[in-house]
């Protein structure tokens, strides 16, 4: 019993610190303070560097890192025990499990970020170790699917980078060695060696030039100008390669938001995955500012919506309602080709997905099965509305 009780307090530290681990109000309070406790902690860090706020401030500030290490230390500590109630770690032996955490990125951030604090606490007054500190900024990285999708973007295309890291290096090797061969005698001194000369090709194709070292030669000019032409086209390059990739999985994360949406609508709940996935393709984006029309009441339907963030109010004769996210409307006027019943406004600002009446047609004539369950799941609500109605009446 005990050690039931024991993981059952394990599991719930779990869900309070893991981001999207529960929905449940203590978790989002945690997230929060973390959230905020992360950014004055860097924005102390940063300004604490500052000699006139240091001399003024400096005992606030350094009660405030007291108190932001002592946290960020009990929640390193946290996460190491409750590591075994992560979904991927859970089959693994706890100590695994927790050796696992210890040696994972985002622990050993953690782990840098307080480091500083201890070591000077114990005599070590290490200058580099001071600028670690400001690696709590990185710990947002759990909290932010941003930075998620931007690090998962960089290691799917890890090895295109590295390729093109290569490619530089070789690069910068043959620029060198050329300006080597032309510039050595005229400027022995800076152009000497290929060392030296990689000084130049580096600065150059990266286009930073910083003018300390430039050629003097009109042979070695003209090769300073091909280097400077070559490194924004190889700047270029790992730009790209992240950026596209950056692009894809955020493509992809909204279409798997979307995909959930749409499986979990009634209309659409008995599709298999390819309809589902031809459905969210023709979905598009659109957002209302709070108190717009989305509908009006006697117009042509031309759309139905799917709410994907925030809330829309129905304006019924005798009542209002309100439809929150993931909820689905002005499906049945499109689908029976009949004006709107009701106005609908947005009740704050909200992000809607469209389903046109033109690509629904088109989804239709393509996907004879698709037609075939929509339509009798159109029928079956029908027939349970008529059945509704008729017990309504019967009762009054």
């Amino acid at each position: 019993m005990s050690r039931l009780k024991n993981r059952s307090l394990r599991y719930r530290i779990h869900l309070w610190l893991e981001p999207g681990g529960a929905g449940i109000s203590i978790a989002d309070w945690s997230h929060a303070a973390l959230v905020l406790l992360i950014v004055l902690s860097v924005l102390i860090g940063v300004i604490d560097t500052v000699p006139s706020l240091h001399a003024q401030y400096g005992r606030a500030f350094y009660l405030f890192e007291v108190f932001s290490v002592a946290f960020f230390s009990l929640e390193y500590l946290l996460r190491i025990w409750s590591a075994p109630e992560h979904g991927f770690r859970g089959n693994l032996h706890p100590q695994l499990a927790r050796l696992q955490f210890i040696i994972s990125g985002y622990a050993i951030i953690d782990l840098l970020a307080i480091a500083p604090f201890y070591f000077d606490l114990f005599g070590y007054d290490l200058p580099l170790l001071i600028s670690f500190r400001l690696l709590r900024f990185f710990k947002l990285g759990r909290y932010s699917p941003a930075m998620v999708s931007l690090t998962n973007a960089i290691y799917s295309e890890r090895r295109a980078l590295l390729g093109s890291l290569l490619i530089l290096i070789g690069i910068v090797l043959l620029m060198a060695s050329a300006m080597y061969a032309i510039e050595r005698d005229a400027q022995p001194d800076k152009m000497g060696s290929i060392p030296l000369a990689m000084w130049w090709a580096i600065i150059t194709i990266t286009t930073v030039g910083y003018g300390d070292v430039t050629p003097i030669t009109p042979l070695g000019q003209m090769l300073g100008g091909v280097t400077a032409v070559v490194g924004l086209i190889m700047s270029a390059l790992p730009v790209v390669i992240v950026a596209t990739a950056f692009e894809r999985e955020v493509s992809q994360r909204d279409f798997l938001v979307s995909w959930h949406m749409v499986a979990h609508v009634p209309l659409f709940s008995q599709l298999d995955a390819t309809s589902l996935s031809d459905i969210v393709n023709c979905l598009k984006s659109e957002t209302y500012e709070r108190g717009a029309v989305i509908v009006r009441k006697g117009d042509e339907a031309q759309a139905m919506f799917f709410i994907a963030k925030g809330s829309v109010e129905v304006e019924l004769p005798n009542a209002r309602i309100t439809m929150g996210e993931g909820k689905l409307f002005g499906e049945m006027a499109l689908i029976e080709n009949t004006v709107r019943s009701a106005t609908i406004r947005a009740k704050e600002t909200c992000k809607l997905l469209s389903l046109s009446a033109l690509d629904f047609d088109h989804l239709l004539e393509r996907n004879k099965d698709m037609r075939e369950v929509i339509m009798e799941l159109i029928e079956e609500r029908k027939q349970s509305n008529m059945q509704a109605a008729a017990t309504n009446t019967k009762s009054t």
